[in-house]
């Protein structure tokens, strides 16, 4: 060792800083269909809706974008493989109605491209009516959707 690491607060260190801001390239959200937000009872994969609500405690899938890079890795204009899944690096967090709901998976919907499938459960409690539910990846939150819930 050429230089002993005590004196480098003493000696002052290089002359330039460097101040990186992170702005995020994607912004997580959930897909929306003509009728509606793309979130599914994950029995049948019918859409939630006012005639075919979702129940409390029930685990629905949302459809999304936005949710980044993956494991194992995907070119960005790639589609996603069916084997093995490629799960998110990032954390990813639902909640229903500001309260967090239980992530079971979040991974890139196999053969689309920025395309991403998150299976989550419905907060037990969560209060009839329209729901809020709001998708967020590595600290990103989205904006937020509603469904119905009975």
């Amino acid at each position: 060792m050429a230089e002993d690491p005590s004196n480098r607060r003493v000696d002052g260190g290089g002359k330039s800083r460097w101040v990186l801001t992170v702005i995020p390239m994607y912004v997580p959200q959930v897909v929306s269909t003509t009728d509606g937000p793309a979130v599914t009872h994950s029995s049948d994969f019918s859409l939630v809706s006012a005639s075919k609500p979702a129940s409390s405690g029930e685990i629905l899938s949302l459809f999304a974008n936005g949710l980044g890079p993956t494991f194992p890795g995907v070119d960005p204009s790639q589609p996603f493989p069916s084997a093995p899944l490629a799960v998110v690096n990032s954390p990813v967090q639902v909640t229903v109605n500001g309260n967090s709901s239980q992530v079971l998976a979040a991974v890139g919907f196999p053969g689309a491209v920025d395309a991403y499938q998150v299976n989550f459960q419905v907060p037990p409690g969560t209060a009839k009516g329209p729901a809020t539910v709001q998708l967020s990846a590595a600290w990103i939150t989205g904006p937020a959707v509603t469904i119905q819930v009975q």
